[in-house]
């Protein structure tokens, strides 16, 4: 680990590149493990405020960045369709901050699925908290707030998607792959609004997440 951390929370880190070295063992040495380990480390610390969860907040990004890479990699054009067909498909939401539009949508595509989809949520000018409001409406949805916390954009994560979803009249400046399916839903910004704007911002992406969904042939949770 070259970034700058407390013995604890380096041990931590170490553990975390163990498990995933694990996890990935079919599809990456531990090296490049600990290359998106660390470097998933560098992008958070840069925005976070907050470091005692910054283990967990490593742990789940750096698993985002290997599973998007693992598909980004995929060669074999018949395994590519086969995950098709049975609904396995990559979403990623990009908006400006990552911690209000894209975090209610990535929490709804993982309800609403039942987990089928594979999402993230990022920001090309990352907040380093979750708006409390999202936070409320998310918990309100019936979803656990507590991963929702704003993720950096990276390539890998870009060029491992089915689908790329920029959310509000600006992301800033990003690059976006080609070939990729791209859409871009503008919705209401929910971050340092009213409770009752941030509830209809989210009934509005609830709407949009369901016909995208529908698109994909992914049935979607009632209610």
């Amino acid at each position: 680990m070259s970034a700058p951390l407390d013995h604890d929370t380096r041990r931590a880190v170490e553990r975390i590149v163990d498990a995933l070295s694990a996890e990935f063992a079919t599809d990456f040495d531990r090296a490049q493990v600990e290359e998106v380990v660390d470097d998933s480390v560098r992008r958070l610390l840069a925005t976070a405020r907050v470091y005692d969860f910054l283990p967990l907040m490593v742990s789940r990004f750096s698993r985002e960045r290997l599973r998007a890479l693992r598909r980004a990699t995929e060669h074999d054009r018949r395994v590519a369709v086969e995950r098709e067909r049975a609904g396995d498909w990559d979403v990623v939401y990009v908006s400006l901050s990552g911690g209000g539009r894209g975090q209610i949508a990535a929490a709804l595509t993982t309800r609403l699925s039942h987990g089928q989809v594979s999402v993230h949520a990022a920001g090309t000018a990352v907040r380093a908290e979750i708006d409390p409001g999202v936070r409320t409406v998310i918990s309100e949805m019936g979803m656990d707030p507590a991963d929702a916390f704003a993720r950096p954009v990276t390539d890998d994560v870009l060029r491992g998607a089915d689908v790329i979803v920029t959310m509000g009249h600006s992301v800033g400046l990003i690059e976006l792959p080609q070939e990729v399916r791209r859409e871009d839903w503008r919705v209401g910004d929910p971050i340092g609004a009213p409770i009752d704007e941030v509830r209809r911002v989210g009934a509005d992406i609830e709407y949009r997440v369901r016909a995208l969904l529908g698109e994909l042939d992914v049935r979607a949770a009632a209610g």
